[in-house]
């Protein structure tokens, strides 16, 4: 009877609620330009996976290196993924369409699940850490960029390591309230163009080295991780650093 009461006094079933929001985001992954980035990433990541698979049956060898870079560019970013590529002996036509890919991917799906959450339409416990890290590396970056804007923007993502490229690049150009097209616009073509600049450089490097010794792309990496972690941890604590000055 209580129940029953409640359901007369709310005049919806306890269910209601959920399946309008579910409803509702629904229809904004068909209908907002958000939910369509989400979509096209997820199709891609799908259509990339399946790609590898390919590889797995045709070419063993050539797709394990291939998943291992990968890896490397999901936990450490584009640099430490062309090093890592460069390294095991592939080549530009190799390491620049998956960095590529890799990165696209990163953003069409990355982006849209931080505006839902910043909506409330959505939100993943799984993700919420590394939004909310995202969020605050963005915010750190915000007013630097505002003061060059686009510009500032598309020179933000050659930055080559996680957290500092066209991830967070795609939600600082959200938090600065650039249209969803020109926001994807700058960010990809910033990235692509990137990835040329960085995928020459960071061979020449690791040809340079090697020629000097035989461990030099263990060298290089190393190298590589010292900077992320140096990085990582002034980008950590910059305020309590100003405050012990």
């Amino acid at each position: 009877m209580n129940s029953e009461t409640t359901g007369e006094s709310t005049g919806q079933p306890g269910g209601t609620l959920n399946t309008e929001k579910r409803n509702h985001l629904k229809e904004t992954l068909l209908t907002s330009s958000e939910g369509r980035l989400l979509l096209t990433g997820v199709a891609l990541a799908f259509a990339y996976t399946a790609w590898l698979g390919v590889k797995l049956l045709l070419s063993p060898d050539e797709s394990q290196l291939l998943v291992g870079m990968t890896a490397t560019g999901l936990m450490f970013g584009r640099g430490f993924a062309m090093t890592f590529g460069y390294s095991l002996g592939l080549g530009h036509g190799t390491v620049i369409p998956v960095c590529i890919i890799i990165e696209t991917i990163l953003v069409l799906i990355f982006y849209p699940l931080f505006v839902f959450s910043w909506q409330h339409l959505l939100v993943l416990k799984w993700l919420k850490r590394i939004l909310e890290r995202t969020h605050k590396a963005a915010e750190r970056h915000k007013e630097t960029i505002r003061k060059y804007g686009v510009i500032g923007l598309f020179v933000f993502v050659w930055f080559p390591f996680w957290m500092t490229g066209p991830v967070v690049g795609s939600v600082i150009g959200f938090l600065l309230g650039l249209p969803v097209w020109l926001n994807m616009t700058v960010v990809l073509v910033g990235t692509c163009a990137a990835i040329f600049g960085w995928a020459f450089f960071l061979r020449q490097l690791h040809e340079h080295v090697v020629s000097y010794s035989p461990y030099g792309a263990v060298i290089l990496m190393a190298l590589l991780a010292v900077i992320i972690i140096s990085g990582r941890l002034l980008l950590k604590h910059p305020r309590r650093d100003r405050k012990d000055a």
